[in-house]
């Protein structure tokens, strides 16, 4: 992949004067020195992709030739695999295991659906109607046409980098937008390593930019008029905030935000795998993920049953460098992370919950931002730990007695991105998924991988609009409708 010589803007590499190291979070080492962009560097990128929209023909070539560019990118990327896996490992703290399936593996998955459906056809027929016009009648008909935003940018998180990466770029570029992609200061090599392949994939200058940059830099982002669409992944609060600078230009924006998504367990559950999916519901990626499963509704009778299964499974579990493939959860992304998660740690134990497992660093590891997945019992749902997304390895367990109870605690919550029920009686969980709050429900487990087709979001503070599936790649689209008489 090589070094990264400066910002990917317009006809290539942009040098700047500062960088700043990247630091590996599981042995605190330098990974490389990352460009580091500001406010001039972001109008520059601005500017080129308004140009490459207005004045390129990258809209206007057929679709199949979009395809072909985007797949030899996407090929490129395929080839090297094994490289960006080990960059996601050292960058992001992800596991071996996570970066080459999730990380590497559905992004990739991703970007063939919208590569695949990006040569569907954009214009839909309208009913034909009969209009009535004095003596005579008239035969009335009319198309909707689905049309590229024009610039967007992309705003990507520190936890899923690669994976956001790619998910926001090809379905802006395959409906024919122009991009300027804005990782996270802490993870920007995994956005820059783009800018080679696109060079490799003969993509057309000003399509893709790529910028880093301070707050300064991503407020022109979110705030100019010349950018059309705002795509942001991250917390609420950035988004609230990316919300009012979009505002006076009226500009689109696609947030998907924070998400304090609930488990339900029922009585009749398959304990076993309830737990399994429980505990992945705080540990992947040490807990960084908006739509992780971290409040855990199991049913009385079954609750210490269920605690105990996940006590002993946290037993199993091994914390450590995510370089050693035998590791199941790596590092936090750095200190400030960590020290969030003590945070609302002690603030639980505050409040009376009872610590099962967890609840401090690891002994063994002196170096890195590691902290022992943390499991709590008695909890109430009304309580910080409960309400307040932690991002950090950290599951509650609340009691309930009876269905209706569960729903009403799952929906109280300012957030509303999934959900989770595992039942034996799977007619009566899908009847409850249909009264929950949220974006989406996966009942017993889901369908077993994250579909490209199905569409990711959430409601309340989660967020609005859509990724992946048709929806997704229609929110970087609008649509035009266009009359005419029929005969």
């Amino acid at each position: 992949m090589g070094e990264y010589p400066g910002l990917f803007i317009g006809e290539g590499w942009t040098p700047v004067d500062e960088t700043i190291p990247i630091i590996n979070p599981a042995t605190e080492c330098i990974v490389a020195h990352a460009p580091v962009g500001n406010v001039t560097n972001a109008a520059q990128a601005i500017a080129a992709a308004r140009r490459a929209f207005d004045h390129g023909d990258w809209r206007s070539i057929p679709a199949s030739k979009r395809q072909a560019i985007l797949q030899r990118f996407h090929n490129v990327l395929m080839s090297q695999a094994n490289e960006i896996c080990k960059l996601i490992v050292a960058e992001a703290g992800a596991t071996q295991a996570s970066a080459r399936t999730v990380h590497f593996g559905t992004a990739m998955r991703h970007a063939q659906f919208f590569i695949d459906i990006c040569t569907r056809d954009p214009v839909t027929s309208l009913p034909i109607e009969i209009i009535q016009r004095h003596q005579s009648s008239i035969l009335g008909a009319g198309v909707t046409i689905r049309e590229p935003i024009g610039v967007v940018s992309a705003i990507t998180p520190y936890n899923f980098p690669f994976f956001l990466n790619v998910s926001k770029v090809f379905p802006a570029l395959a409906v024919g937008n122009c991009v300027i992609l804005k990782p996270s200061p802490l993870t920007p090599l995994q956005a820059l390593l783009l800018g080679h392949a696109a060079i490799e994939a003969e993509l057309p200058p000003g399509v893709l930019n790529i910028i880093t940059g301070d707050v300064d830099a991503s407020v022109l982002l979110t705030s100019d008029p010349q950018v059309d669409l705002v795509s942001f992944t991250g917390s609420d609060l950035v988004g609230a905030a990316i919300q009012s600078q979009a505002a006076p230009s009226i500009k689109r924006v696609l947030l998907e935000l924070g998400g304090k998504s609930a488990l339900i367990v029922r009585a009749d559950a398959n304990l076993e795998a309830a737990a399994a999916s429980g505990l992945a519901g705080f540990t992947v990626h040490a807990g960084q993920g908006c739509a992780l499963l971290t409040r855990h509704l199991v049913h009385n009778s079954v609750r210490p049953q269920y605690v105990e299964i996940l006590a002993q499974m946290l037993d199993r579990f091994k914390i450590g460098d995510p370089a050693d493939g035998s590791v199941t959860m790596g590092p936090l992304i750095n200190a400030a992370a960590r020290g969030r998660t003590e945070h609302y740690v002690t603030k639980a134990l505050d409040d009376g919950a009872r610590l099962v497992r967890g609840g401090k660093r690891p002994e063994n590891l002196k170096k890195g931002f590691f902290y022992e997945p943390t499991l709590f019992d008695d909890v109430q749902n009304n309580w910080k730990i409960a309400q307040e997304e932690v991002f950090g390895p950290v599951g509650v367990v609340i009691g309930y007695d009876d269905d209706d109870e569960a729903i009403s605690l799952a929906n109280d919550s300012p957030f509303g991105l999934h959900g989770g029920i595992f039942s034996a009686n799977v007619g009566r969980a899908y009847e409850m998924a249909l009264e929950l709050r949220t974006g989406g429900v996966s009942i017993n487990g889901g369908s077993g991988q994250m579909s490209s087709h199905a569409p990711f979001g959430g409601i309340k503070r989660s967020g609005y609009g859509r990724e992946y599936g048709l929806e997704g790649l229609n929110e970087y689209t609008y649509i035009k409708s266009i009359g005419f008489h029929g005969g």
